[in-house]
């Protein structure tokens, strides 16, 4: 029997219909590999400390690039190392003297730690960064510090929001 022109078409359609599909995975690759070289080198370039919703970091131009430090971060409500609450914050400022003593106390520890894990040769000036919110008073910031030298973290810096100054927007 004779099929008519239209009978063919609909048979080569039902065919092509019936085989499965082949997923060209070369060009879906490339794009992969473009995407994995950008994202390596463009991943240096930024540095960013651990941000905390509760701490707002005052504006300032820096120069200097951040380093990988022990962290404090203060807020009006707790005083945080490296994670770890250590004290409230008006609890601090209810007590008197120019050292906060659970501070002290895990600074010390630290510093410990850190020296039984190097040996006794690492006698170098310990750092700390601390990231002071913006409504934290001066003068628990000034404690913290003073609490921070006394337990021999004398390399000191303090965290900012880093803004653009007028010289390098000229540029």
């Amino acid at each position: 029997m004779k099929q008519s022109m239209r009978a063919k078409r609909m048979e080569r359609h039902h065919k092509r219909q019936s085989q499965h599909a082949k997923l060209s995975l070369v060009s879906l690759m490339d794009i992969f590999t473009i995407l994995v070289f950008f994202l390596m080198l463009n991943s240096s370039d930024v540095q960013v400390l651990d941000n905390h919703k509760s701490v707002t970091l005052p504006a300032a131009t820096s120069e200097t690039p951040a380093r990988e430090t022990l962290l404090l971060m203060v807020n009006t409500e707790n005083l945080i190392l490296q994670g770890q609450k250590v004290a409230d914050v008006p609890a601090i400022m209810q007590a008197g003297g120019d050292t906060i003593a659970a501070l002290l106390e895990e600074l010390e520890y630290r510093k410990a730690r850190r020296q039984q894990s190097r040996g006794a040769d690492s006698e170098g000036e310990l750092a700390i960064t601390i990231m002071g919110d913006q409504a934290v008073p001066y003068a628990l910031l000034k404690r913290i510090m003073a609490t921070c030298a006394a337990a021999g973290y004398t390399d000191l810096a303090l965290a900012v929001e880093q803004i653009q100054s007028a010289e390098a927007a000229s540029e």
